[in-house]
Parts: C-alpha cells; sequence; structure tokens
C-alpha cells in the first residue's frame, strides 16, 4: 500500500539522481576538456591514458543514471497511481511528485531529441 511517507521517498530518489545525472554530464565536459589540453600540450603518454581512462568512467555513469532515473520514475508514478487510487489527490506531497514527474520526463524528451 502507497503512503504519503513512500511517496516523499521516491520523490527525493528521483530529485537526487537528477542531480547525480547533472554532475555526471558537468564532470564529463571537464574530464574531456583536460584530456584535449593534454593532447594539445604533448603530455606523458602514459598520463594522458590515465586521464583517457577517467573521463571512459565518466561517460559510462551517464548511461548508468539514465536506467536508474527511468526506474525510479516508474516507481514514483506507480506511488502516485496507487496514492491517487486510494483518494488522496491533493497535498503538497502530491504536487511536488507530479512537478518532479514532469521535470524528468521533460529531461528525458530533451536528451532523446
Amino acid at each position: 500500500m502507497a503512503t504519503v511517507r513512500n511517496l516523499k521517498i521516491k520523490t527525493s530518489t528521483c530529485k537526487r539522481i537528477v542531480k547525480e545525472l547533472h554532475s555526471y554530464e558537468i564532470e564529463v565536459e571537464r574530464e574531456a576538456a583536460k584530456t584535449a589540453d593534454m593532447k594539445a600540450k604533448g603530455a606523458d603518454p602514459y598520463d594522458l591514458k590515465q586521464q583517457e581512462n577517467v573521463l571512459a568512467e565518466s561517460r559510462m555513469m551517464v548511461p548508468d543514471c539514465h536506467k536508474r532515473l527511468e526506474s525510479a520514475l516508474s516507481d514514483l508514478k506507480g506511488t502516485l497511481v496507487e496514492l491517487e487510487e486510494s483518494g488522496e489527490k491533493k497535498g503538497s506531497e502530491i504536487d511536488e511528485a507530479r512537478s518532479i514527474i514532469a521535470e524528468v520526463e521533460e529531461l528525458f524528451q530533451s536528451s532523446d531529441v
């Protein structure tokens, strides 16, 4: 049975994963710039290889975050539907959950384009 507490937890989970996703995307940009700078300056091949490994790891985290966010979003939607079916249709937690769902769906649409 879905409760308002479960809804708050799932909403917070979605928020946290969105933050993680943004931070990994920024990290990928930063590491890519650092790698390009090292190549341009003719850095030591070993150091360059290590930097490329760091960049590859950062790039792997973006799809992982997307998968976790999709899962968290479906959990949140399911909990929201259960709560609405049980008669809870108003409240700040429900409004917040709806806004997070809209934000995440918009994020997915913009990343698919």
